[in-house]
């Protein structure tokens, strides 16, 4: 039974999209200093095609058919190639990157605001309105 009409299920998929962005600036950000790193982002767009085509499993309809699904580990994650920002070949822009950590924060804090203003609502009708 779906409570929300699935929008518990898309804030979910927020969340984890945000949860991915945040490790990957963060990994942007640590590695500042080191030579040759290039730059990685995320892209929203990438990361929804790629849960769409993760999970293919094939049907059994003979145990001799081989079980097998495909997963990737991190969708939607890519580094940018040909950009170098400073001589020694490193593309993290330290700006870019600290501006892109403040606003997915703020995108992360707003779908846990949503989710909280959902759960309550369950908990309002449950308690029956008091």
């Amino acid at each position: 039974m779906n409570l929300f009409g699935g929008t518990i299920n898309n804030l979910e998929n927020g969340l984890s999209y945000a949860t991915v962005k945040n490790k990957t600036i963060a990994q942007n950000i640590a590695n500042n200093d080191t030579p040759n790193y290039k730059a990685k982002d995320v892209s929203f767009s990438k990361m929804l095609n790629e849960a769409q085509n993760t999970y293919i499993q094939a049907n059994r309809t003979d145990q001799r058919h081989i079980d097998f699904s495909a997963k990737k580990s991190t969708p939607g994650v890519y580094s940018y190639t040909n950009l170098r920002y400073r001589e020694n070949g490193n593309g993290v822009d330290m700006d870019k990157e600290q501006a892109s950590l403040a606003e997915n924060t703020i995108y992360y804090n707003a779908l846990i605001d949503r989710i909280n203003g959902k759960l309550n609502t369950l908990q309002t009708v449950i308690k029956g309105g008091n």
